[in-house]
């Protein structure tokens, strides 16, 4: 039996155990049973996942198996327990405690963990063959290379209070945040309370009035019934004996969008503060708030990161770092959440549009019905750039077992009310969002996906195909393509200096009034190719397309079609797999390595990446022309690709002259495609090809060295520029925010053109 633990954590003294297990007999799942201190039996819930990185990996015919396993059992404080894997007529004995959980989570244990992985026989062989055959010099640089690129991950919660804010900078602002702003706007906290149990009240108003910023408000609609329980929440909060805290007791529990309205009737504040009951606020929250308002006079809606926090050991963890406003990832999924800061002139307006700041019809999804509105409202006034996000945790959801932070299935309708919520939200927008007839279920729940009516009167579309030889790979790329629901296309394969007659006997075979054979006799440089082969496009939209490509989902151009129609909308990139079913293009990021890179390589389609991203759609900054949708008349405005950048980074440049323009680029996950890469083109292994390389990296560098210094706005600063998984930033190596630093060659030759 192969096994893993994958996850390890206390979540409100029960001890969570999350990992697969896999019996040599592929049609069994393990058993399990957990000891206590005394060896006996002990209870516990299990639920059995499927787990398709699992299958994938292992290449396992049967997908209906479940290998996974999520283990929950309350524990004792002191205890120790034992875990017993059984399979294969074999038990495996795995312990458990606090203690534990702690070790296993620390970044010393991970970082021991994966030296030990790291350090076997096998590499030890290698290094050795190596020094013995390059020598001293090139052992000691490739050595020091292989340190600086050994990446451990941080447990968050051990991150988190490594770079969360100094209890100097705390003291210092509750000192001087008078004098730090010109302006000092008035928040209203607003927070609905229902039964609340005095333990989470505590925490949640220690948060809120030891902020570093003063000047707030809060305001309270208790709907509670006091007729029912002996929990009295009202007598805590009169007790607190503040001013600044008013209380409504509704005397019923009336939902919780209603409960809000009626809180919300008391603000006199400038801005709207919502937070949950048994949530906490950061203590620098409302000071975050008030600089990003004293930075920019017009900002409409705030958002900024947020993570978990523990009940019974105040421990942070499954951090949301979120992009900068990210209109398309938004109609995906609910990614703002929590901190939320709204003006009241916006609030105002939404109500006197809607009557209603929340409405309690969409209860379970009340806050994204509202934030969809809001955004309505500011797609009504051309006013989405103001709407600003703090790449910093300003709020802590309270995760127990009664919270649905932890158990996202205890609210199934919310997912329901979710897709009404999008649902309205389309049909009264007045952005050309296109003809959408229904909102589904995205590959997970709690993501959405707009399903769109067909496509009546289908543009043409011209795709473009470079090709040198490797006939086997055009012709499935072809054969895919024939597949297709959408059937308005004309293919353009151009020809650079292929060798083989098998080559043109081919052309010959295939060429009709659909396929065009046309012919570029230059030295290989992808962008003076492809924008010869625009030049022969009829089509007002052209998909870039590799010869090492095949289509996977047969309405893979109509998905990219849906997208690149928009007016705000100039380019669409699809999910690329490698053969393996592994990812190799999901967006790309620029700063990743220095200059750009693509997300999630090598994990499994299927597998869940941080925040979902590399299966919901999105706006990114780039996506890759290994297949790549353009509007012809942009791609034309643009000068098409840049002809300086021969081989490397010609689709990122074209993608930020884009972005540079206004427009967005979409990547879609629906629109899928395999891609066998580099088979046309050899890899960067000699020292002319570096040379060339090295180059084109400088002259793009060069010019967009600001937006990569700056940072990817669909990123967030806080994540590694040295993965593609978005782990953490190892704090060993890159300060958060800080860009990617090249190596002093790239620097040089950047100086010299």
């Amino acid at each position: 039996m192969d096994y893993k633990i994958d996850i390890l954590r206390v979540i409100d003294n029960n001890i969570k155990v999350n990992g697969w297990a896999l019996p040599k007999d592929r049609n069994k799942t393990a058993d399990f049973k957990i000891l206590d201190n005394n060896k006996k039996e002990y209870p516990f819930e299990l639920v059995r996942q499927k787990r398709l990185d699992i299958i994938e990996f292992y290449k396992i015919d049967n997908d209906e198996t479940n290998y996974g396993f999520d283990i929950t059992f309350e524990i004792n404080k002191d205890e120790e327990y034992t875990l017993l894997i059984i399979a294969d007529n074999k038990t495996t004995k795995y312990k458990l405690s606090r203690k534990i959980v702690h070790k296993f989570n620390s970044f010393s244990y991970r970082k021991k963990q994966k030296m030990i992985e790291f350090f076997n026989i096998d590499m030890i062989k290698r290094a050795f063959k190596f020094l013995t055959t390059e020598g001293i010099k090139a052992f000691i640089t490739k050595t020091k290379k292989k340190v600086e690129s050994f990446s451990v991950e941080y447990d968050y919660d051990e991150w988190y209070k490594l770079t969360k804010t100094k209890e100097e900078e705390i003291e210092r602002q509750k000192k001087e945040y008078k004098n730090d702003f010109n302006t000092l706007p008035l928040f209203s906290i607003v927070i609905p309370i229902y039964n609340t149990k005095r333990v989470f009240l505590k925490k949640l108003f220690y948060s809120i009035l030891n902020q570093t910023y003063q000047n707030f408000e809060v305001l309270i609609a208790d709907a509670t019934d006091y007729t029912k329980t002996n929990n009295k929440p009202k007598d805590y909060i009169n007790d607190l004996n503040d001013d600044r805290i008013k209380i409504k007791i509704l005397n019923e529990n009336k939902t919780i969008s209603e409960n809000t309205n009626e809180a919300l009737k008391m603000a006199k504040g400038d801005y709207i503060i919502l937070v949950d009951h048994d949530d906490e606020l950061t203590l620098d929250a409302l000071y975050e708030c008030a600089k990003v308002i004293n930075e920019n006079e017009n900002v409409s809606f705030i958002y900024s990161d947020e993570d978990k926090v523990d009940m019974s050991d105040s421990s942070y963890f499954e951090p949301s770092f979120k992009p900068d406003f990210n209109l398309d990832m938004f109609l995906s999924v609910n990614y703002i959440c929590h901190l939320s800061c709204i003006k009241k002139q916006l609030v105002d307006e939404l109500i006197n549009k809607y009557g209603k700041f929340e409405r309690e019809n969409f209860n379970g999804a009340q806050d994204y019905d509202l934030y969809l509105r809001i955004i309505n409202l500011l797609i009504d006034k051309n006013e989405l750039h103001n709407i600003k996000h703090i790449p910093k945790v300003l709020y802590h959801w309270r995760c127990h077992n009664e919270s649905t932070s932890k158990n996202v299935n205890s609210k199934t309708y919310a997912f329901e009310s979710g897709k009404r919520a999008l649902l309205d939200f389309y049909k009264n927008t007045k952005m050309k969002f296109g003809q959408i007839k229904n909102v589904v279920d995205g590959f997970s729940k709690g993501t959405y996906k707009a399903v769109y009516e067909k496509i009546q009167n289908e543009p043409l579309i011209s795709i473009i195909i470079p090709n040198k030889d490797h006939i086997d790979d055009l012709d499935l790329c072809i054969n895919s393509l024939k597949k297709s629901i959408y059937k308005n296309y004309e293919i353009i394969i151009i020809e650079n200096n292929s060798t083989e007659d098998k080559t043109f006997d081919y052309y010959k075979k295939i060429e009709n009034n659909n396929i065009k054979i046309v012919y570029y006799d230059g030295i290989f440089n992808y962008s003076k190719i492809n924008n010869s082969g625009v030049k022969e496009a009829k089509g007002d939209y052209l998909l870039l397309l590799n010869n090492d490509t095949e289509m996977i989902n047969e309405n893979s151009i109509e998905e990219m079609m849906c997208y690149v129609m928009r007016e705000d909308v100039a380019i669409v990139g699809s999910k690329l797999l490698y053969k393996d079913d592994t990812i190799q293009h999901a967006g790309v990021i620029i700063g990743f390595g220095g200059i750009a890179g693509h997300t999630f390589i090598n994990q499994y389609s299927n597998a869940s990446t941080y925040m979902n991203r590399a299966n919901i759609i999105q706006d990114l900054n780039a996506v890759t022309a290994a297949c790549l949708m353009i509007k012809k008349s942009i791609f034309e405005k643009l000068g098409g690709f840049s002809e300086e950048l021969g081989v490397a980074f010609n689709d990122i440049d074209l993608c930020m002259k884009v972005r540079k323009e206004k427009y967005l680029v979409v990547y879609n996950p629906y629109s899928s495609f395999y891609h066998y890469e580099s088979k046309s083109r050899g890899l960067e292994d000699n020292e002319e090809k570096i040379k060339r390389f090295n180059k084109e990296v400088a002259i793009f560098l060069k010019k967009w060295k600001d937006i990569v210094d700056k940072g990817d706005e669909y990123y967030n600063p806080n994540l590694t520029l040295r993965k593609s998984d978005f782990s953490l930033r190892n704090l060993n190596f890159e300060k958060i925010g800080e860009p990617y630093k090249m190596d002093k060659e790239i620097y040089d030759i950047m100086e010299s053109l």
